[in-house]
């Protein structure tokens, strides 16, 4: 598996392909906001309108590949406000319900942690519905549970579901200053 940084340009030119992983990984029950069934149109234009976000900074994308097709996706978002330019949000880890099992989740989280603390970010946070395989994910990964709150969002089903919300402190060799 290989799992490289996307562009602007290439994330608009591979929205297909991205909207394919984005729909086959609702209808496998995740809950990554999207309520099932996803439109694959829809889920392209999700993706193409990400595109101004990662041209401007504010956003970073990796895609996993393997054998040449894509079999996850994870993000930072980073946030615009010049008291919190040291953290940032873990969004869409999304790992191609065929993948699963094999430290696709892993490895694509292990490189958005590496990105963020090669530019200078210190903390991460994200959250993900409560008792969902991801959870397994982050404790093992040193995540710390924050808590949960009840009702925060709709499953794929439509059901309204509680989240956890993770943190993570990082060592960053440039936490006086990040970049992206």
């Amino acid at each position: 598996m290989t799992v490289t940084r996307l562009d602007a340009r290439r994330l608009l030119d591979e929205a297909e392909e991205f909207a394919g992983l984005l729909a086959d990984t609702v209808a496998a029950g995740a809950s990554v906001g999207f309520l099932a069934p996803l439109a694959p149109a829809q889920a392209a234009a999700w993706w193409k309108e990400r595109a101004a976000a990662v041209a401007g900074g504010r956003l970073a994308v990796w895609a996993a590949y393997e054998a040449g097709r894509l079999v996850g996706t994870v993000g930072l978002a980073f946030p615009d406000k010049p008291n919190s330019r040291h953290r940032a949000e873990l969004v869409k880890l999304m790992v191609h319900p065929d993948g699963r099992g094999r430290g696709h989740g892993r490895r694509l989280l292990d490189t958005a942690e590496r990105a963020a603390a090669a530019a200078g970010i210190t903390l991460l946070h994200l959250d993900t519905e409560t008792g969902s395989p991801a959870e397994r994910l982050y404790s093992a990964a040193g995540w710390t549970r924050l808590g949960a709150i009840p009702g925060y969002a709709a499953d794929p089903g439509g059901a309204l579901r509680p989240t956890t919300i993770y943190y993570k402190q990082l060592t960053s060799p440039a936490a006086t200053a990040p970049t992206r």
